[in-house]
């Protein structure tokens, strides 16, 4: 596989005498828990920067993923459902992609299987045979994985919540109907890389660099115990042929804690080792990008979307 194809391809009543004093007592302690819901957690950011840890605790949980673009006036939606486990960092998600202008559904659900420092994905298309899997090395994208799949690794995502600088509590609501509490806040890419497991220190590392900004907004959803229910991150990348800043909004949803996963690898030889076509007609310009996302799964769906 060439270069080329690496950087695209969430909770008694006793004596009148004592019960006076109890309910005093009571309403107290009823106020300040109040108060201190209003405000939430003292340290919002050490907060998220454990929430990687708390799925970690968790084990896994079912995803359901979702990744909107919108570029040249057109808004592309990717959506995702599958599985992770977060101990072993595998996990495997069905993603859709949207119909082509037309409106006919031509385009097959590539399924993908997401391990420690790779992407393997099977009916990508572009050439490759249909009992084929395309193996992609994350840290050889720009995007270290965030956008080029057409979804974000849920692990990947939570642990950019390691290099959160700055946060702030904005209140009680419920996801999926579980309680929660969600905060605003923006993470640093490259504090995010040297946080990191080992597993996805280099994709991270690589995303620093490769997107138009290593600061990423984000709204995190999380429950009782810390974990993430919903994550929305914010992403931007330049558009290699257009020159122009694309923005990027993904979507995770974890649902489903401990919920049975097996993920199975690829055998060797079930794994592609020609060129992957590219999406662009054939006398479309061969500039190469600056940014891979433009040419991963999420990218050839622009890419589509707009021809």
């Amino acid at each position: 596989m060439d270069r080329r194809q690496h950087r695209r391809a969430g909770a008694t009543v006793g004596a009148m005498v004592i019960t006076v004093g109890l309910g005093a007592s009571a309403t107290g302690c009823g106020s300040g828990a109040a108060a201190e819901d209003a405000r939430g957690p003292s340290d919002p950011v050490a907060t998220l920067q454990r929430a990687a840890g708390a799925l970690h605790e968790a084990g896994s949980s079912r995803a359901g993923t979702s990744m909107e673009m919108a570029t040249g006036g057109t808004r592309v939606t990717i959506r995702g459902q599958g599985v992770y486990d977060f101990r072993r960092r595998l996990g495997q998600l069905t993603v859709v992609l949207p119909q082509d202008p037309t409106g006919s559904a031509e385009h097959r659900p590539i399924t993908e299987l997401l391990a420690p420092g790779a992407l393997f994905m099977k009916n990508r298309g572009a050439g490759v045979p249909a009992d084929k899997w395309v193996r992609v090395d994350t840290a050889t994208l720009s995007d270290g994985n965030l956008v080029t799949g057409g979804a974000t690794d849920p692990y990947a995502a939570a642990e950019l919540l390691r290099g959160t600088r700055t946060a702030s509590y904005v209140g009680r609501t419920e996801v999926g109907g579980v309680a929660v509490r969600h905060y605003r806040g923006t993470a640093d890419l490259a504090t995010a890389a040297k946080r990191a497991s080992a597993g996805n220190r280099a994709a991270l590392e690589s995303a620093a660099k490769g997107f138009a900004t290593a600061r990423v907004p984000f709204d995190a959803y999380l429950d009782g115990e810390g974990r993430i229910r919903k994550l929305r991150q914010r992403f931007s990348f330049v558009n290699g042929r257009q020159k122009a800043t694309v923005a990027v909004t993904s979507t995770t949803l974890l649902y489903g804690f401990g919920a049975p996963v097996d993920v199975r690898l690829p055998r060797a030889r079930d794994i592609y080792a020609g060129r992957i076509a590219e999406d662009e007609p054939k006398d479309a310009p061969r500039d190469e990008p600056e940014n891979g996302p433009e040419n991963g799964a999420a990218g050839g769906a622009m890419n589509r979307s707009r021809n």
